[in-house]
């Protein structure tokens, strides 16, 4: 999962873009870049580290320009070499810089199409260097010495016909202006707004809008699935549908863990999807286990903080935060490595005992995934003086991959593939597991906007809204993603980085 921002204004962008990498942080914490536009000339800066670490003073002043595009990133199935870090260039044509949020299924094909027929060289393993390099060949076929909004538009249909997967993106082209647009399936959040000044209206297109409230833009809306947005350097706004056919079907897995709870994304507020969760959750235990003996219910902060109030408030059970959190340790989910993950759920989360003395404590989270991080929290609790640790989960089991751009493990190390939820409630230490079930997930995101007939819930039900997903995909990306595989590959490319220090 990455996060993209990009914005067209009439003063310097490089403070606005850096903001609004800090507020989209929680999507990536593995590297970040800034590249900046200053009449035909390009000026980047992309390091592995948060962005408040890649950039300094020095460093901001030399990202000059009233337009640019933006990037933090963690790896799917890349690696976490700096060479990944984004935004991409490509000088030809035109001079074009690009940040992608997603994850192509077809990256292999698409690599031997580049090198055999297109002549393009890709230097990393990154599906966004590909993806940048196919949209750079689609407008390099135009023949044009000088470029128009509709060949902008005519090369992202050329995308579309040749990529498959998820893809939420922005495109930076030198001199000309900043390209917007997301996969036919809209599986990716993606958003545009505009800022009144004196000098004029400014555009921001960013994947979440909290970060354009953030920055004092007004939500304009959504990019639709397979639509484009082009924002010409002097501001002016291009909107066409590019895909020729389209089938809404956003990550439900946004609203579950990934976007902050101040974002609305698909015109469905996150905060509240998290309410109904909640919701969904108490009406579920009521259901099934109406004599329960739950004295408190706790969160596992911080995702899980709405849903647990909200499910406490409908069982009439206290509410009461039971762990404080380190906020200098990074979001578990999203660590390189199994290893780190372990050792930094002690160094994050610190058990108030008070709250856990002879009690039977609920404690609720967004999701369970590999389930060694439930583990450990959960006998923190028994630790801490609990007579009995319940869990709940506000999503279903997770018993499958994602290969949309969210980096869940290979099958095997899922905790729930091929379990039982009461053989999950063994490994894990619980006394007893509550897990939301698939349909009231969906209904309880699908009624902030009810047009949206269908979502991506592949993690949960071993369904791929791109129709190309089989067994074969799926051991191969297992070999790219599992955690010995990561941790060779990282190792490898340390020691390659201090070879060319050296």
């Amino acid at each position: 999962m990455c996060g993209i921002a990009a914005i067209v204004s009439h003063q310097a962008v490089n403070q606005d873009l850096f903001d609004a990498l800090t507020v989209l942080q929680h999507r990536g914490q593995d590297a970040a870049g800034i590249v900046t536009c200053e009449g035909n000339r390009l000026h980047l800066r992309k390091e592995n580290g948060l962005a408040r670490d890649v950039f300094t003073n020095a460093q901001m002043l030399k990202l000059r320009g009233n337009m640019g595009i933006a990037h933090v990133r963690y790896p799917t199935a890349g690696c976490t070499s700096s060479a990944e870090a984004q935004p991409f260039y490509v000088n030809s044509p035109f001079g074009l810089t690009l940040a992608h949020n997603g994850n192509l299924t077809n990256t292999e094909e698409l690599k031997k199409a580049l090198f055999v027929e297109d002549q393009r060289h890709i230097n990393t393993d990154s599906d966004s260097e590909v993806l940048l390099n196919v949209f750079a060949h689609e407008l390099q076929t135009l023949g044009k010495l000088q470029l128009t909004v509709d060949d902008v538009f005519q090369a992202v249909a050329g995308v579309h016909r040749r990529c498959r997967g998820a893809y939420a993106v922005v495109i930076m082209i030198a001199g000309f202006g900043i390209l917007g647009f997301r996969d036919p399936h809209g599986i990716r959040p993606i958003v545009y707004g505009t800022r009144k000044t004196e000098a004029g209206s400014e555009i921001m297109i960013a994947s979440e809008s909290v970060a354009l409230d953030v920055l004092g833009f007004t939500l304009d809306r959504d990019i639709q699935p397979g639509e484009a947005v082009f924002v010409e350097q002097n501001g002016k706004l291009h909107t066409r549908q590019c895909a020729e056919h389209t089938d809404h079907s956003p990550c439900i897995f946004e609203y579950v863990y990934f976007a902050r709870p101040d974002s609305i994304i698909d015109r469905i507020s996150v905060y509240k999807a998290r309410l109904r969760m909640g919701e969904k959750l108490a009406d579920k235990i009521i259901r099934e286990w109406p004599d329960h003996d739950i004295d408190v219910v706790i969160p596992i902060p911080d995702t899980s903080r709405t849903s647990s109030l909200q499910l406490a408030n409908k069982l009439g059970v206290k509410y009461r935060e039971g762990f404080i959190k380190n906020r200098y340790i990074g979001r578990t989910f999203i660590m390189p490595g199994q290893k780190m993950r372990e050792k930094s759920v002690r160094q994050k989360l610190n058990a108030i005992s008070l709250e856990f003395e002879n009690k039977n404590v609920l404690l609720v989270d967004d999701s369970i995934v590999r389930g060694t991080t439930s583990a450990q929290i959960i006998q923190m609790a028994r630790d801490a003086g609990a007579k009995k640790v319940y869990f709940a989960s506000a999503a279903p089991p997770v018993r499958y991959p994602n290969v949309y751009g969210i980096d869940m493990p290979a099958a095997h190390e899922l905790i729930a593939h091929d379990r039982t939820e009461q053989e999950v409630c063994e490994a894990i230490g619980a006394d007893h597991i509550i897990y939301q079930d698939l349909d009231d997930l969906i209904e309880a995101v699908r009624k902030g906007n009810p047009t949206i007939e269908h979502f991506d819930t592949s993690c949960f039900s071993n369904q791929y809204v791109t129709g190309d997903i089989d067994d074969a995909y799926l051991k191969r990306t297992e070999k790219l993603r599992n955690d010995s595989a990561q941790t060779e590959r990282n190792s490898e490319n340390f020691i390659i980085e201090m070879q060319n220090c050296a």
